[in-house]
């Protein structure tokens, strides 16, 4: 076969992937931005103090639902913490949020099936609760104290300047989310792995390391160690774990990845050790690497007492008959994930950028306004946890964060500046300048 020939089997591929999990995937995108209006982040802060079990259920209940990744979890679990939730309840909320979502519940689904879907959200809510009630036990501490947090006003701020000021209807902000925001965030992983699972179906025959990836324990390790250290969110998962099913992996195999991929990554591990501690980092990679080992072989004992479980066996072999809708799906689908990461690109500088430089010197900046730059925020989430986390600090009257320019503006009367470091690196990110 000639060069243009597989290059041609790869185009047709991945195009077949995309359009397989594209009707999946806009109906998911819907359910998720209106799931973050009535859901959101500052909902979820609100309703995560005290002791006991019952804070992490509730942790992990309202994590569930909500689409996002190990990455932009981080600013949010930090922020919950930093508000008044329990070690326990922080660590059930990491560990079941970036697992699912509605948005790749509804594509895992779709993809490969009701069973997988349903294995998949148990697995996110056993590991969480189990993780959050470990650490729980392990180390106990209930709500922080008020000297403990960064509000200095010792209470978790409800109040409307807390949180962007948005005037909009619910239905638009959900639909901006769905179609704007989400596929931004999500976009360039999903492609990634959408064109990586094309060409392991173009060029590599099914079954190709069955030998190795086939079922049982050692397959599902291996399936763990892949995951834990990459970075891949829930949704951009599910076509590699196609990929890997046609290689040759076993259903439970393949769930091992979709566990333990978007749980973690070598940047969340090193979060969840800043802060919340060296023992709950341990159980929080403990509880992955266990829960989606037991998660695989679940799924592959339970197909193989009670059969195939409806598990479509084009989903194993890759070999896709793609209708005419879903090929009208994957246009609008790429469609919106090209405006939304390259539509916006011509805009209007910030205007804290030239009218607010950084001061030289001293830990205090009299009136006016400072700019932050800020290493490691990822999407909207990321700039958006760290916005609220700046706009409750002392003394400032409003913080705007520009996510291309990766910097802050914030603007009011005396402000720390040391004070405003702490609170970007409390959540996770690097202050830079």
């Amino acid at each position: 076969m000639s060069v243009l020939n597989y290059i041609e089997q790869v185009l047709a591929q991945t195009w077949n992937v995309t359009a397989e999990m594209a009707p999946y995937l806009l109906f998911g995108f819907v359910i998720a931005g209106f799931v973050s209006v009535f859901l959101s982040p500052e909902w979820v802060e609100r309703h995560l103090g005290g002791r006991g079990l019952a804070p992490v259920l509730k942790a992990v209940v309202l994590g569930i639902p909500l689409p996002l990744c190990s990455c932009s979890v981080i600013p949010v679990a930090a922020s919950i913490r930093n508000h008044g939730a329990s070690r326990g309840a922080t660590t059930g909320f990491l560990l079941a949020t970036p697992q699912t979502g509605v948005d790749s519940i509804v594509a895992t689904w779709g993809m490969l099936g009701p069973v997988f879907a349903v294995f998949r959200a148990l697995a996110a809510f056993v590991t969480g609760l189990i993780g959050g009630a470990v650490v729980s036990v392990v180390e106990p501490d209930g709500m922080l104290a008020p000297e403990d947090t960064p509000n200095s006003k010792g209470r978790p701020c409800t109040e409307s300047c807390c949180a962007t000021k948005d005037t909009e209807p619910r239905w638009k902000r959900g639909l901006r989310y769905a179609f704007v925001t989400l596929p931004r965030d999500i976009g360039k992983p999903l492609a990634v792995g959408i064109l990586i699972a094309g060409l392991i179906a173009a060029v590599m025959p099914p079954g190709l390391f069955a030998k190795y990836l086939g079922g049982g324990f050692l397959a599902m390790l291996l399936m763990m160690v892949v995951g834990i250290p990459i970075y891949v969110c829930a949704t951009a998962s599910i076509p590699l774990a196609l990929g890997f099913m046609h290689l040759g992996a076993s259903p439970g195999a393949a769930l091992v990845f979709l566990v333990a991929g978007p749980a973690t990554n070598a940047a969340t591990l090193a979060t969840v050790f800043k802060v919340l501690g060296k023992k709950t980092a341990l159980v929080y990679l403990a509880t992955v690497a266990l829960g989606s080992l037991a998660a695989g072989l679940a799924l592959d004992t339970t197909i193989r007492v009670l059969g195939g479980l409806g598990l479509p066996e084009h989903h194993m072999t890759h070999e896709m008959t793609v209708a005419w809708w879903q090929h009208i799906s994957a246009v609008a689908l790429v469609a919106m994930i090209a405006l939304s990461l390259w539509g916006g690109r011509v805009r209007k500088a910030a205007p804290a950028a030239s009218e607010a430089p950084a001061p030289s010197g001293g830990d205090r900046a009299g009136e006016g306004a400072v700019v932050l730059k800020i290493d490691g925020m990822t999407c909207e989430h990321c700039s958006s946890s760290v916005a609220r986390g700046l706009r409750n600090a002392p003394g400032v009257t409003s913080a705007e964060v520009d996510l291309a320019a990766g910097q802050a503006t914030v603007r009011g009367e005396n402000l720390d500046l040391a004070g405003l470091r702490q609170v970007v690196q409390d959540l996770g990110y690097e202050v830079v300048r």
